[in-house]
């Protein structure tokens, strides 16, 4: 017999012993940990790699403690052993965060480093690898990404030769990209296509289940064996008005139930969580170890919910938007930094970001933006937003 879960014991990691006893072991995870004694995240294969990674992936866009973070230890405790990283990401200091920790536990033999370049050019993404290297402590890291690709035309014969070159250097073990704005499909199909990319950090979430589109895409990159990993899991509105929050679930939290949604498809092998507190790195960590579908009734109740909210959710489709906007300015970009702030509670990582974008893009404040709300097909309060935006961003 199946034996239930309490709320209280899934929301809470409380003790190899407690845990151990509720929730399952996997036990190939187990035998490879260096904690057997404890229970493991589950693990998938990373297509045509071949390796093994686990379900839940410690995103790495945080402030993370440069000396000796304990979300790192705390990670590895229960097998969460991909860290993904970027030389970007908390103005470049998250890959020498991870490059102190790994150094001083000496543990690189037991994490998958994933890190991204924000240069997608040939001889640009390997002048940053090699600072990467160099903040990380290693010679080599597991994965390397083009970070955010939007331009379908940089997945070329020259960067395929680029990758397989840093893979003879053992500078890299494997090779693929990100990608979230509103070409995920196209490049998802073209990357199908390449014999090149091992692996595609996408955006995914409980919005996007009925896009036929991208579901034909994802089966396309699956039968080609990339491995294909989610990101955006939480699918998150530009606005936190508590009269939105209509999710409610007796064994799970929103956030657990959206992770579990995006773990019920196996096409993906993984999903990348934003987990700045311990707090809710225990949370996702109990979600992925907790063996237990979504009923029906529950995937129908994150359908209500994508079906509510969905004049809150930009898509990043700012080519449509964009249209009816001065030149320069860019709605979906401030309308994800405004979802920082509200949704995320980072609000000084929304006002830096905001402050980086063109003089012109952050030019807001008097522009009339009810063309663009006419264009958009979810129906957003673009000009409501957008005014907003002009004072909490500034």
């Amino acid at each position: 017999m199946e034996k239930k879960i309490s709320r209280r014991d899934l929301l809470t990691i409380t003790g190899a012993v407690g845990l151990g006893a509720l929730l399952p072991r996997n036990p190939l995870a187990a035998a490879e940990s260096a904690q057997a004694k404890l229970p493991q995240v589950p693990r998938r294969t990373l297509g045509k790699t071949g390796q093994q990674i686990p379900i839940l992936l410690l995103g790495g866009a945080i402030n993370f403690d440069q000396v000796f973070d304990p979300k790192f230890a705390e990670a590895l405790r229960f097998g969460v052993n991909y860290f993904d990283t970027a030389d970007c990401y908390a103005g470049g200091t998250s890959e020498t965060a991870i490059g102190n920790f790994v150094s001083r536990a000496n543990k690189r033999k037991d994490v998958w480093i994933t890190t991204k370049s924000d240069r997608h050019d040939p001889a640009g993404i390997g002048m940053v690898l090699e600072t990467s290297l160099n903040k990380l402590k290693v010679l080599q890291v597991d994965m390397l990404f083009m970070h955010g690709l939007n331009d379908a035309s940089k997945l070329s014969p020259e960067m395929g030769s680029k990758s397989e070159m840093l893979k003879k250097q053992g500078k890299i073990r494997y090779f693929g990209f990100s990608c979230h704005d509103n070409n995920v499909v196209d490049l998802l199909n073209k990357a199908s296509t390449l014999s090149y990319i091992d692996a595609i950090m996408f955006r995914y979430n409980f919005r996007s289940y009925g896009d036929a589109a991208l579901n034909k895409a994802m089966d396309a990159c699956h039968k080609a064996g990339i491995g294909l990993i989610a990101m955006k899991t939480q699918g998150s509105a530009v606005s936190n008005d508590p009269k939105i929050k209509n999710f409610q679930d007796q064994k799970y939290t929103f956030p657990q139930a959206v992770l579990k949604a995006v773990w019920a498809d196996e096409r993906l092998s993984a999903a990348v969580s934003h987990m700045d507190t311990l707090d809710k790195l225990k949370e996702n960590i109990a979600a992925a170890m907790n063996q237990t579908n979504l009923a029906q009734a529950e995937f129908e109740a994150l359908e209500q919910y994508a079906q509510s909210t969905k004049h809150l959710y930009c898509e990043g489709c700012q080519h449509i938007c964009g249209a009816a906007a001065p030149a320069g300015v860019q709605i979906g970009t401030t309308l994800r930094y405004l979802m920082y702030h509200d949704v995320y509670k980072e609000p000084e990582k929304a006002k830096e970001l905001f402050a980086k974008l063109p003089e012109e893009a952050r030019r807001i404040a008097d522009v009339d933006f009810s063309e663009a709300a006419k264009l958009c097909p979810n129906g957003i309060d673009i000009p409501l937003h957008m005014q907003r935006a002009s004072k909490v961003l500034v």
